[in-house]
């Protein structure tokens, strides 16, 4: 039997009825939208409005998604190169759910360069503070939450898990930064980003914008650049583009070992909405094991 995921934690039916009074309430068309994206949020697009609609996550905190869009409105004040939000008050919330619009941008088949998201991400981690508060990057408090509602993986393999994020966290006490701290997107990557008309890239997806360490922004790009098959001339690009080479920092094994653990955690949280997903869960949880740092991952 084929088990349909669950977009961004909602049954199909929930989602198009949350979805149709978000939009009436905005004013717009929602009788033609299709889903883009699922494995997190519910992403859809309105093909006749030519707008993005967002459902949050099921059980997201509404706050954190004001939050979430008064920090764009700020940097669309500020010029930066972010997608723009539908100009609608928002977000609006439909049954504490909590739905936000947002300019579409047609996309070609290839994703966004490594070396396009530079220019962006070194000007994130040179903006002021913004006028809001917002969370502290912590990785090794965000895989044991994640860790703590796994139920996916035998007590083995979560016992081995447990067992890297205590080596972790005390290495991490050691770890120098290099740059700065300041505002970080929290998860830049090829899918986080995107083409626009002419020919240059925004950043999208805010969800994880912190106050950090610019290293957890770079050393995402290139867990990205080498787990997911683009290559080292790749990420080598984009390290050349934004002027900082993460690899060879001596923090960089650290760095990179904690980023992999959080995306494989967060991964199998979500196998309940996202069950197909589980053999590759599996499959990364024993290149772990094996230390086979160059295993190519498969999207989820």
């Amino acid at each position: 039997m084929t088990i349909t995921p669950a977009p961004g934690g909602f049954d199909e039916f929930e989602m198009y009825q949350v979805l149709e009074r978000a939009c009436a309430k905005a004013g717009l068309d929602s009788r033609d939208a299709r889903l883009l994206r699922g494995h997190t949020n519910a992403v859809l697009l309105l093909e006749k409005e030519q707008v993005v609609a967002k459902l949050a996550r099921k059980g997201t905190d509404v706050e954190s998604v004001a939050r979430t869009v008064t920090f764009v409105r700020w940097l669309i004040e500020a010029a930066f190169p972010t997608v723009p939000l539908h100009p609608c008050d928002q977000p609006l919330l439909i049954d504490g759910h909590a739905v936000t619009f947002w300019t579409y941008l047609p996309q070609p088949e290839h994703p966004v360069a490594a070396r396009e998201l530079a220019g962006p991400l070194k000007a994130l981690h040179s903006l002021p503070p913004p006028p809001i508060a917002l969370a502290e990057h912590d990785n090794i408090r965000a895989i044991r939450r994640s860790l703590a509602a796994i139920t996916c993986l035998p007590a083995v393999e979560l016992g081995f898990l447990e067992e890297e994020v205590g080596r972790l966290e005390e290495a991490l006490r050691e770890v120098r930064f290099s740059l700065a701290p300041g505002l970080i997107q929290g998860d830049p990557q090829h899918r986080n980003a995107l083409h626009t008309t002419d020919g240059s890239a925004v950043l999208c997806d805010w969800d994880t914008v912190a106050q950090g360490h610019p290293e957890w922004d770079l050393v995402t790009v290139e867990v990205h650049c080498r787990r997911f098959g683009y290559g080292q001339a790749h990420y080598q690009a984009f390290a050349d583009a934004y002027g900082w080479d993460v690899t060879r920092s001596a923090a960089y094994p650290v760095l990179r070992d904690i980023r992999e653990l959080r995306m494989i955690t967060t991964n199998a949280r979500k196998v309940q909405h996202a069950p197909e997903s589980l053999s590759e869960i599996q499959r990364r949880v024993e290149g772990l094991r094996t230390r086979d740092e160059q295993l190519t991952w498969n999207i989820l």
